[in-house]
């Protein structure tokens, strides 16, 4: 199974930015696929998840302004990010896993991870 990530760059706080991650190797539609994010000298933290027919999940901190959506037919997930702040500055990594719900926030139930897309948010 590989995922390959896209889609970071550099944006203003207040803009938009939109991540992509394409999975391969394996029937996607039976994963759950999150993206995580580390920030320098900080913990890789969980972002958002999206879990076949199961409602997303999302980081307090990012709710409200990003969203993630699926395409099971292209084996796709994206997080589209608004309102984005400096303090999303981060790598963002798109995982996936077959993990049960309880253990959705958590990257060390994730078998299968991206590359990481580099996010950086100026001020």
């Amino acid at each position: 199974v590989q995922l390959q990530a896209s889609g970071g760059g550099l944006v203003q706080a207040g803009g938009s930015l939109r991540l992509s991650c394409t999975f391969s190797g394996r029937t996607f539609n039976s994963y759950t696929g999150s993206w995580f994010r580390q920030a320098p000298g900080k913990e890789r933290e969980f972002v958002a998840a999206t879990r076949r027919g199961g409602v997303p999940l999302y980081a307090d901190s990012v709710k409200g302004r990003f969203t993630i959506s699926r395409d099971n037919a292209k084996n796709t997930i994206s997080l589209h990010m608004n309102s984005l702040k400096p303090e999303d500055t981060a790598v963002y990594y798109c995982a996936a896993s077959q993990v049960v719900l309880s253990g959705t926030r958590d990257a060390a139930n994730y078998n299968y991870w991206g590359q990481g897309t580099l996010v950086t948010v100026s001020s």
